[in-house]
C-alpha cells in the first residue's frame, strides 16, 4: 500500500498529540500457589492478595500514551493537571487528558476492578495496587518522542518488569498475577507526530510506519513473555478526524488522505497480531478497533442507543481562543486563553485530540461486546 505524497502536510497537522496536552504548551519464576505477598518499599507495607480460584481477570496493567494515562505525566509537564481538565470526573484536574474518564477506566469497569493506580503514585497505593498498575504516559510512543522526558513503551515495560517477582523481596507482583490479568497497550500516534517534528519526509514515511508497528509487536511479544495471557492492543484511531486536523474545514469533515495512512498502520498491526496469535497457538492478542468505533460514533453523532448525542462531533468542547493557544492555556497574567462548551456531554472531543468522557463512553459501547467475548467476562 503506497502512502500518497500529499500525506506529509496532513501529518504535520497531526502533531496534535505530540505538541498539545503536555510539555508545558499544552510521551522470572512461576509462583502459582502463592496467595499473599508483602512488599516493603521505603518502610511502606503493601499487601497484594491474588485470587486464582476464578478465571475472571483480577488486575489491569496498562502501557501507552494519553488515551490511557490516568496521572503519570508530571504536573509541571501536562495540561492534564490544569483546569478545565477533570471537571466531569473527578471534579478537578487529576492527570487524565479529558474532562473525565478515559479508555483505561472503561476497560477496568468491564473487568469489575477499580482503575489501576498510575505508576507515578505507586508509593501511595496501598490496597489500590491489587487492581494492577498504569504505566502509560501522555505523549509517549514506541520510540522516544521528546528525548527521554517521557518513557517510551519499552521503558514502561522495563518499569513493570522490575515489579515482577524475580527472587527479590522488594518486588511487588508475581508472574501468576500477570497470568490472571489483562494488559492494555494503547498507541495513539505520537510516534508519527515526532517523526514529522524532527524533519521526517514523506518518502521516509512509507518505511517508518512498518517500523512503528514492528516495534509495537516486539513490545507485545515481550509482555507475553513476562506471563500475560490476555493482551489488548488498540488500533490507531482515525487521525484525520481529530479536531487538530478538522479545524481546517471548520470541523466539518475528516481528512481522508490522512486516514489512508492510518489504515496502512492498522493493516500492518492486524497482520502482526495474527502472526503473534499463530505463534502462541491461542487467542492471546486482541485488537481494540478504535478506528471503526470512532468512525461509527462520529457518523451516528452519538451512541447506537441515542442516549449520547453529539450534534457537531468533530468540534471539541475545549479549545484555545486562537491557534497559538490550547485547552488549559493561560497568559502571563494567569488569564484563561481557552473556551469551554457549556455541556461536555454534548461533545465527542474534549480538546484538539482527546475524547470527552461521554465520547469514550460511546466508543466503549461499540467495543463492549467483542471485548467481553475475548476476555470471557
Amino acid at each position: 500500500m503506497e502512502v500518497p505524497s500529499n500525506l506529509f502536510i496532513s501529518f504535520f497537522y497531526c502533531c496534535f498529540l505530540f505538541t498539545s496536552g503536555y510539555i508545558g504548551v499544552e510521551g522470572s519464576g512461576h509462583h502459582h500457589h502463592r496467595r499473599r505477598r508483602h512488599h516493603h518499599n521505603h518502610h511502606e507495607k503493601h499487601e497484594i492478595i491474588s485470587d486464582y480460584t476464578s478465571n475472571k481477570p483480577s488486575k489491569l496493567f496498562v502501557f501507552g500514551d494519553s488515551y490511557a494515562d490516568t496521572g503519570n505525566v508530571r504536573k509541571s509537564l501536562g495540561n492534564s493537571w490544569k483546569e478545565p481538565y477533570g471537571t466531569t470526573f473527578p471534579g478537578k484536574p487529576a492527570g487524565r487528558f479529558s474532562d473525565g474518564r478515559v479508555l483505561t477506566d472503561y476497560v477496568a469497569k468491564l473487568l469489575g476492578v477499580k482503575s489501576p493506580l498510575a505508576y507515578t503514585w505507586m508509593k501511595l497505593g496501598g490496597k489500590k495496587l491489587r487492581n494492577g498498575m498504569n504505566f502509560a504516559y501522555g505523549g509517549s510512543g514506541v520510540f522516544n518522542t521528546v528525548g527521554t522526558l517521557l518513557p517510551n513503551m519499552t521503558t514502561q515495560i522495563d518499569l513493570f518488569e522490575k515489579l515482577l517477582v524475580d527472587n527479590h523481596d522488594s518486588n511487588l507482583y508475581t508472574k501468576s498475577d500477570l497470568e490472571s490479568s489483562v494488559v492494555l497497550a494503547c498507541l495513539s500516534g505520537n510516534d508519527y507526530g515526532a517523526y514529522v517534528a524532527t524533519g521526517g519526509t514523506v518518502q521516509g514515511l512509507q518505511s517508518f510506519i512498518p517500523r512503528v508497528v514492528n516495534q509495537l509487536a516486539v513490545s507485545l511479544q515481550r509482555i507475553h513473555g513476562l506471563g500475560a495471557t490476555k493482551i489488548v492492543v488498540t488500533a490507531l484511531q482515525p487521525l484525520g478526524c481529530l479536531p487538530r486536523v478538522t479545524q481546517m474545514s471548520s470541523f466539518q469533515q475528516c481528512n481522508s488522505t490522512l486516514n489512508l495512512a492510518v489504515n496502512y498502520h492498522n493493516l500492518l498491526l492486524q497482520q502482526a497480531v495474527d502472526k503473534l496469535n499463530n505463534y502462541t497457538k491461542t487467542p492471546t492478542f486482541f485488537i481494540l478497533d478504535l478506528y471503526n468505533s470512532f468512525t461509527t460514533v462520529l457518523n451516528q453523532k452519538g451512541d447506537y442507543q441515542g442516549i449520547l448525542k453529539f450534534e457537531t462531533p468533530l468540534k471539541p468542547c475545549c479549545m484555545g481562543i486562537s491557534s497559538e493557544y490550547f485547552c488549559g492555556s493561560v497568559n502571563g497574567n494567569g488569564a484563561k486563553m481557552y473556551t469551554v462548551c457549556s455541556d461536555p456531554k454534548s461533545s465527542f472531543f474534549w480538546d484538539s485530540s482527546h475524547p470527552t468522557e461521554a465520547g469514550w463512553q460511546a466508543v466503549y459501547k461499540t467495543l463492549n461486546s467483542s471485548l467481553e467475548q475475548f476476555l470471557q467476562v
